[in-house]
C-alpha cells in the first residue's frame, strides 16, 4: 500500500510555491500526494508532475463537478455533455500530471439537491456520461474513483453499497469507487463491514477523521479499519484528506468553523503515524 496526503488542506492549485511543504511531506515518509484538479491546463499539471518527480513523490488526483451546467444528472443534454467534457479535461490534466486515479464525487454537482432520492432516470443519465468518457480514461491508464458522499453534501448513492451497485451497473474498468472513512462514519451502520464487502470495487481510500481533523484523534474505529484493510488484500492508496481554514471558500464548503489541529504539520505528521502504526499493528 502507498500512503498519501491530499493537498486540499492548503490549496486548490499546487505550484512551485509549495515545494518546501512537499519536500517535508516526503521527508515525513509519504509515498505521494493528492493533487486537486480544479483549474488550469494539462501543461500546468505537467509542470507539477515534474516538480513531484524531482522531489520523489508519486501522485493521485482529486476533483469535483463544480457547476450545475455540468451536472451529469441533469435533464438537459447540453449540461450532461458539459459534464462529460469536464471529465475528459480531468483525464487530460491527470495524464499530464502522471496520476492514474482521479477521485471525488464525480457523479453530480456537489451541494446540489433535487429534494428527493436519486431516480432511475438520474442513474441512467450518470451512466451515459460516465460511459462516454470511460474509454478515454482507460486509454490514458486512468481510473475514476467515484466517492460516496454523505447526505448533507450529495443525494447520489450515499452508501458504499449503493455506489458500488451503481459502478457495477456501469460495467467499465475505468469507473470504480473510493472509500472515505469520514463519509462512512456518517452513513454506514457498520463502516468497516461496508469497506470489506465492497473491496473488489474500491480502488482508492481516503483516511479522514470524523471531524475532518487529524486521523487518530477522533472516534473513527482505526484499529478495526486498518485490520480490515490489511486483511482484504487491498493494495492501493491510503490518502489522508483533512480540512482546515486556510482557504475560506473551501472551509465554508466543508463546514470547517474552527481550528482542528494546533498546526498544519500536525495533520500530516501525526496522521502519518496513525496510518503507519495502525497498519503495523493490524
Amino acid at each position: 500500500m502507498k500512503i498519501g496526503f491530499c493537498m486540499l488542506l492548503w490549496t486548490t492549485a499546487v505550484d512551485e510555491s509549495h515545494r518546501a511543504l512537499l519536500e517535508d511531506i516526503k521527508a515525513t515518509g509519504y509515498d505521494g500526494v493528492e493533487i486537486p484538479i480544479f483549474e488550469g491546463t494539462p501543461d500546468d499539471y505537467a509542470s507539477i508532475g515534474k516538480m513531484l518527480d524531482d522531489i520523489g513523490l508519486d501522485r493521485t488526483a482529486i476533483a469535483v463537478i463544480p457547476e450545475l451546467s455540468q451536472n451529469p444528472l441533469s435533464e438537459d443534454p447540453a449540461h450532461r455533455q458539459a459534464g462529460a467534457d469536464h471529465l475528459r479535461w480531468l483525464v487530460d490534466c491527470a495524464a499530464a500530471l502522471g496520476a492514474n486515479t482521479i477521485g471525488g464525487p464525480l457523479h453530480q454537482t456537489i451541494g446540489h439537491f433535487s429534494g428527493a432520492a436519486t431516480t432511475q432516470d438520474e442513474f441512467a443519465r450518470a451512466r451515459e456520461v460516465h460511459l462516454s468518457v470511460a474509454d478515454h480514461a482507460q486509454d490514458n491508464d486512468i481510473t475514476f474513483a467515484l466517492e460516496a458522499i454523505n447526505r448533507f453534501e450529495s443525494y447520489f448513492a450515499n452508501t458504499q453499497d449503493d455506489l458500488c451497485a451503481y459502478t457495477r451497473s456501469v460495467g467499465h474498468q475505468a469507473i470504480k469507487t473510493m472509500y472515505d472513512t469520514f463519509h462512512a462514519n456518517i452513513e454506514e451502520r457498520d463502516p468497516v463491514a461496508a469497506f470489506s464487502r465492497n473491496v473488489a470495487d474500491i480502488v482508492h481510500v481516503h483516511i479522514s477523521e470524523n471531524d475532518r481533523g487529524v486521523p487518530g484523534r477522533g472516534h473513527v474505529p482505526w484499529a478495526e479499519t486498518f485490520k480490515a484493510i490489511k486483511a482484504s488484500g487491498y493494495d492501493g492508496w491510503l490518502t489522508i484528506e483533512a480540512f482546515g481554514r486556510a482557504l475560506p471558500d473551501l472551509a465554508a464548503a466543508t463546514r470547517i468553523w474552527r481550528d482542528l489541529a494546533e498546526s498544519p504539520e500536525a495533520y500530516y505528521r501525526d496522521g502519518y503515524e496513525c496510518i503507519r502504526k495502525g497498519l503495523d499493528a493490524a
